[in-house]
């Protein structure tokens, strides 16, 4: 028997699709193991509800000193045996040791069509102004691999988001929200079942 896909997350703020993923583990909608949730601010609402969940939680800060915080986050989610990492909302930029222990095992979501509307800087409210100015019909929420540069890692799941007449950026942006921790649930069932395969 397969053994369960073990997972790490990391989240700045609410976490919306971690606590999604972590909340299907326990409902036995994914088979999968939460080992490890980290964020880099302490009053990080997902830290509390990991907590509450049963899910080991570490606050590494990374400002002070990014060397050290990266190699403590390499290590974090080594000792707890964690295999994937699953970014949630995380607004830190990752350090080479992580990036090289998790190579082609870090996912991200972007809020907008990549590689079009990604990049540095790029990222919440700012995405979806650039779309609407674009004049584009349709948005995305793309899943991607986690590499050194912001938004460049290989695609792993597109939802196509279609832009409804008179869209603004809150409404759009609100939108995209509501739908992101159902999308990114359903590319981790994907990748249990094998139906989405990472490179």
């Amino acid at each position: 028997m397969k053994s369960p896909l073990k997972l790490g997350f990391l989240g700045s703020g609410n976490g919306s699709s971690a606590r999604a993923i972590i909340g299907a583990i326990r409902s036995g909608e994914l088979a999968a193991e939460a080992r490890l949730v980290v964020s880099n601010r302490r009053e990080a609402p997902l830290l509390d509800w990991a907590t509450g969940q049963g899910v080991a939680t570490a606050l590494i800060q990374t400002v002070a000193d990014p060397e050290g915080a990266d190699a403590r986050l390499a290590e974090a989610m080594r000792s707890h045996g964690v295999e994937l990492i699953v970014m949630s909302g995380y607004l830190r930029r990752l350090g080479p040791r992580t990036l090289e222990r998790y190579a082609g095992r870090i996912l991200n979501i972007h809020p907008g069509p990549l590689p079009d509307f990604g990049g540095q800087g790029m990222y919440g409210r700012r995405v979806h102004e650039a779309v609407l100015a674009a004049c584009v019909t349709q948005s995305a929420m793309v899943i991607h691999l986690v590499d050194a540069e912001y938004d460049h890692g290989a695609e792993i799941a597109r939802q196509i988001i279609d832009i409804a007449p008179g869209e603004t950026p809150d409404s759009l942006e609100a939108s995209i929200k509501a739908r992101e921790p159902g999308f990114f649930l359903e590319t981790m069932q994907g990748i249990v079942r094998r139906d989405v395969r990472l490179p």
